[in-house]
């Protein structure tokens, strides 16, 4: 298996940027896999931000069982900015892949 196939593997199937790494571009896979976790950290804000109305009702109300419409329900509001932060990680994920595809061997 080439080294450019093992990498493009890394960086479609484990963590964008980690392709680049191997391949010993550790400026730009770093920079990938930093934003990487800064967009999966801000859909982690977003959904608890939706979720802490649900989840504080439930607790103040001694019952600790949340149903999927009143998930559903509380995510309603944050479906527009979730989606863009889908948007942003599938983007650096391609990015990620396509420089893996288009970096030289050496």
């Amino acid at each position: 298996m080439s080294k450019k196939l093992k990498a493009l593997l890394l960086s479609a199937l484990v963590l964008p940027g980690l392709g680049q790494l191997y391949l010993g571009r550790k400026m730009v896979g770093g920079i990938i896999i930093v934003l990487v976790n800064l967009v999966l950290l801000l859909a982690l804000f977003v959904l608890l931000r939706g979720l802490s109305p649900v989840i504080a009702s439930q607790i103040s109300g001694g019952a600790i069982s949340i149903t999927p419409s009143e998930v559903m329900k509380a995510l309603d509001d944050t479906t527009g900015f979730g989606k863009a932060v889908l948007a942003g990680f599938f983007l650096l994920w391609m990015f990620s892949v396509v420089d893996v595809l288009r970096c030289k061997e050496k």
